[in-house]
């Protein structure tokens, strides 16, 4: 994509992506899709697990058995299979490791960030 004002990207395919890539390595919040190609499903979860973020990550398969290995295995907030999920306000939006901020948006699960959870034990005899 062309670069805009110095400022805007239009949106980018960049293939053959490598793990030392910046592209591979960094957060992205832009129009960019990096395609970093595998041989197996094992160096696919070995390749999406390879960061210190995960706020979400899709997969694109035709096999059921790997899309759920995939959805269980991916350290991410959020992983969608063959579509794109933004959500709503009954799921949970937020990241694992550095993505997010260390709680969930959307949902009951929410609350957690407004409220402190404390057990008190009285013995009143």
């Amino acid at each position: 994509g062309e670069a805009e004002q110095g400022v805007f990207i239009q949106p980018t395919i960049v293939d053959n992506v490598g793990r030392d890539n910046k592209l591979f390595i960094e957060e992205i919040f832009g129009p960019v899709l990096s395609v970093t190609s595998f041989e197996t499903i094992d160096e696919a979860i070995e390749l999406a697990n390879d960061t210190v973020y995960g706020l979400a990550a899709s997969a694109y398969t035709g096999s059921l058995r790997n899309a759920l290995r995939l959805s269980r295995e991916i350290r991410a907030g959020v992983v969608t299979v063959n579509c794109f999920g933004e959500g709503d306000v009954t799921t949970p939006f937020g990241g694992y490791k550095e993505s997010g901020f260390g709680g969930r948006d959307k949902s009951i699960w929410a609350h957690d960030q407004y409220t402190e959870l404390k057990t008190i034990w009285i013995n009143a005899s």
